[in-house]
């Protein structure tokens, strides 16, 4: 097992220098001059980036103090996401470089056929051959006030030999080679390197810049209707306001989970529930970030279960606190709600310190005549929710993928990445999450509050 690990962490060390030495090559070595100040300059922006990142992930599980993880977070986790797009926009570079040089090369060879017609009538024009066909007196004659037919008398300057019929010349058929220079081979490299890094690098900062205002602008309200065979007519348009994945942390603070809470109270739900994830790090350092969470305002109370993360900062010391702060943990448990159960379960991440969910202690003896909603934050569960006769079970944890196209991995490891599905005679709703792991950046997947209106099939 150890050998694995070893080797997998090799593994992602190459990985990660290999896309860094690709990056320097197309964006710092193929687009500035040797020794200058910007090849200087690229080089160590390419040395030192990666280690703010790689500080960035560690700082949170290495016991750094907060005010540090802070100061890593910002640089470290941006510069993730614009790795990602740049390594993108220049893979999509090398299909373009070819063709760009390709019409440079047609373009200048254009130019050369087309310039050699007006480059010879000038040439004839304005130097006639009795002018140029002039050699001087042997120097040693001794007569210097003789004039040979040989000799240039306008200054008695020695002229050169008329060429030859074969030699390069303004009215010889090689002067195309000399009338109009064509772009040197190393030049032509140098402005498509810069053209194709240039566009790369303006695409990328563009898409995680957008991306980043979408995470810090806010998550927006989703509505979703889901019908309920088993839900009691009174309970008809029952409104949960889910929301997942807020993950507090060294980047997102207070004023996001004010923004979260303001959204969410907006919408005027008859329940909230917060299925996991809420933070990246210790309630030392972020309870007063999740202080706002107190102004929840729904008819039926707010409900929390644990996700993986929880696990990752003091699940136990989470679950009192959001209890103070008025919410209710549902720890493999189940409440009667007016028209239908609600149960949680906790997070799979839980078994290794012997809290992981318990299917059978929330959901065995309940009244399966009665509809069931079950609070669980990874969408992998969903074949025990089947076994148990749940209707509805409401997740997060994927991230809609976040960054593009992550989404295509995310789908490798779970059900269903975003959106509500059926599995049997079970549905599952899948939020995207109202926060960002990592890159506080999402592209393809924007962050979101969803409002799951209950529909009775008798009403």
């Amino acid at each position: 097992m150890v050998v694995v690990t070893v080797l997998g962490v090799l593994a992602a060390i190459s990985l990660v220098a290999a896309a860094h030495w690709y990056l320097w090559r197309r964006l710092v070595r193929d687009t500035t001059r040797p020794g200058g100040l910007a090849r200087r300059l690229g080089t160590v922006a390419v040395v030192v980036l990666p280690l703010l990142s790689v500080g960035a992930v560690a700082s949170g599980r290495s016991g750094m103090p907060f005010w540090a993880q802070q100061a890593l977070a910002w640089p470290g986790f941006l510069w993730l996401a614009a790795l990602l797009y740049l390594l993108l926009a220049l893979l999509v570079g090398e299909a373009v470089r070819p063709l760009l040089r390709r019409l440079l090369e047609r373009r200048d060879a254009s130019g050369v056929a087309e310039a050699p017609a007006g480059a010879e009538v000038s040439a004839g024009a304005e130097a006639p051959a009795e002018a140029v066909a002039r050699t001087p007196v042997g120097a040693g004659s001794g007569t210097g006030s003789g004039t040979r037919p040989d000799m240039d008398i306008s200054d008695g300057r020695p002229d050169l030999p008329e060429p030859s019929a074969t030699a390069t010349s303004p009215a010889s058929p090689s002067a195309p080679a000399a009338a109009v220079a064509p772009v040197p081979g190393p030049s032509r490299r140098l402005f498509v390197s810069r053209v194709v890094g240039g566009a790369a690098a303006t695409a990328a900062l563009a898409t995680v810049g957008y991306g980043t205002y979408g995470v810090l602008r806010g998550p927006r309200v989703k509505r979703v209707t889901v019908p309920l065979a088993k839900l009691a007519r009174g309970a008809h348009g029952f409104r949960i306001a889910v929301v997942s994945d807020i993950h507090l942390g060294p980047i997102l603070g207070r004023a996001h989970t004010q923004r979260i809470v303001d959204t969410i109270n907006s919408t005027q739900p008859d329940l909230v529930a917060v299925v996991g994830d809420m933070v990246d790090g210790s309630v030392k350092d972020l309870g007063p970030a999740a202080e706002p969470l107190a102004g929840l305002k729904a008819r039926h109370g707010s409900f929390f279960v644990t996700g993986n993360h929880e696990y990752f900062s003091g699940a136990d010391a989470w679950v009192d606190h959001v209890r103070e702060l008025g919410l209710r943990p549902l720890e493999n448990e189940r409440v009667e709600i007016p028209g239908f159960d609600l149960a949680g379960v906790n997070d799979i991440a839980g078994e290794s310190e012997g809290a992981g969910p318990d299917f059978a202690k929330a959901l065995d003896d309940r009244d399966r005549t009665r509809a069931s909603v079950l609070l669980a934050h990874q969408p992998v569960v969903i074949d025990d929710a089947v076994r148990y006769g749940v209707d509805l079970q409401l997740s997060g944890h994927t991230h809609g993928g976040q960054l593009w196209p992550g989404n295509l991995l995310a789908g490798l490891a779970n059900p269903t990445v975003a959106g509500l599905e059926r599995y049997g005679d079970t549905q599952l709703y899948v939020s995207r999450g109202a926060g960002a792991w990592g890159p506080p950046v999402r592209v393809g997947a924007p962050s979101d509050i969803t409002l799951v209106e209950l529909a009775s099939r008798q009403a």
